[in-house]
């Protein structure tokens, strides 16, 4: 099984590819987000690292987050299934460190354009109760009764605090900053990018996938 990263902006849909390539692939998903949440619950050395930093307000170092990867990526289920990485390399240095353990078969770049991601993170609302996720400006995943969930019909849609225009032009800012670097020196150095296109991670085929993926 092939190992490789999916890259994108924050909700460009890497977690919905995933999803979405998990259920014809036994391939280890691993998310930056999901270690944090296991190594700062278990409390094993390297999350009280992190959740010091965490506790102090101040980012966590490559360093922390590499030794989580790195880690992770020792297990055995991705010894025997390979991996795909969500959310991890985010700088340079950082994919300058994954390659020095492991070797990556694909970089896949998720392709969005700025006004469309805006549209798919502000207009986001879910469910409290069952979890369904809604989007105002997209006609598929409207409510059919604005701020009510479809499945709950009783329960008041919600939206995230943080899903507003300051903190997305804040991400979207330092995505662009950290990421041409990262794409460059997989395109030119490693040759390894593969694009698709943000706006269609909900439709992609199995076929599609594979051929992306080299599967």
């Amino acid at each position: 099984m092939p190992n490789f990263v999916l890259f994108g902006a924050p909700g460009a849909g890497k977690g919905t590819l995933a999803g979405k390539i998990k259920k014809f692939s036994p391939i280890a998903h691993i998310s930056t987000g999901d270690l944090f949440r296991y190594n700062i619950k278990e409390g094993t050395p390297i999350g009280k690292e992190a959740k010091s930093y965490i506790d102090a307000g101040k980012l966590v170092p490559d360093s922390v987050v590499i030794g989580m990867v790195k880690d992770r990526i020792a297990l055995d289920d991705v010894k025997e299934h390979g991996f795909m990485l969500d959310g991890f390399p985010r700088t340079l240095d950082q994919a300058k460190a994954l390659n020095e353990i492991a070797k990556l078969d694909v970089v896949v770049v998720l392709d969005i354009a700025k006004e469309d991601l805006k549209k798919r993170i502000l207009g986001r609302w879910s469910c409290p109760k069952c979890g369904e996720i809604y989007n105002i400006y997209n006609d598929e995943l409207k409510p059919k009764v604005e701020g009510k969930c479809d499945k709950c019909e009783d329960t008041n849609l919600t939206h995230r605090s943080d899903d507003n225009e300051e903190t997305f032009e804040k991400r979207w800012n330092t995505y662009l900053s950290q990421s041409e670097e990262v794409i460059n020196y997989y395109d030119k150095t490693e040759g390894l990018v593969g694009r698709v296109d943000g706006t269609r991670t909900m439709s992609y085929t199995e076929d599609e996938l594979r051929k992306i993926l080299k599967l």
